[in-house]
């Protein structure tokens, strides 16, 4: 638990000192597949990175894959978000030998009463609208939680799609 904290602060400084960019924050409103509210991404453009927040609620007890899909539309149902955000084209799982791909982030944990909160630093992301990694691409992105954890390796483990959320660009 302690490197865990020690990463997240190490995070926290070099947000700190990043300059601001064009679009230096963004967000998603996580909904369910009845469209009922369950809990909000906030990301924000580091200097190596973005720093992505996870604060949900109604899912089911346990781990849950949770990444960042290719399309921004949640509409007309979760499977309209496309596969995983792949920029540059490599293989899924940070266990994988072709991966990870720039969608790939780490599994969330719910508790028994079902919110999860997490801090997540990925470097293979952008949220500057110019970059070859950005989220912001013509179509967006969005992210998915999933109703299983990703085993990191095949695509497919995580399962269906439980809350969806299209991220915007912050003001």
């Amino acid at each position: 638990m302690q490197k865990a904290f020690v990463i997240a602060s190490a995070c926290v400084v070099a947000l700190a000192g990043a300059p601001a960019l064009a679009a230096d924050t963004a967000s998603a409103q996580l909904v369910g597949p009845n469209g009922e509210e369950m809990g909000t991404v906030e990301m924000q453009q580091g200097l190596t990175g973005v720093l992505i927040q996870v604060q949900a609620s109604g899912l089911a007890p346990g781990e849950h894959g949770f990444h960042i899909h290719q399309v921004g539309t949640c509409e007309p149902d979760f499977e309209a978000a496309g596969e995983h955000y792949a920029s540059g084209g490599t293989g899924h799982g940070y266990l994988s030998e072709n991966g990870p791909h720039a969608g790939d982030l780490p599994n969330i944990a719910a508790g028994q009463d079902g919110t999860a909160t997490a801090d997540i630093f990925t470097p293979l992301i952008s949220l500057a609208e110019d970059a070859t990694n950005t989220v912001f691409d013509e179509d967006g992105s969005a992210v998915i939680i999933h109703e299983n954890p990703d085993n990191y390796v095949d695509a497919d483990a995580a399962g269906g799609r439980v809350a969806c959320g299209v991220i915007e660009a912050g003001q």
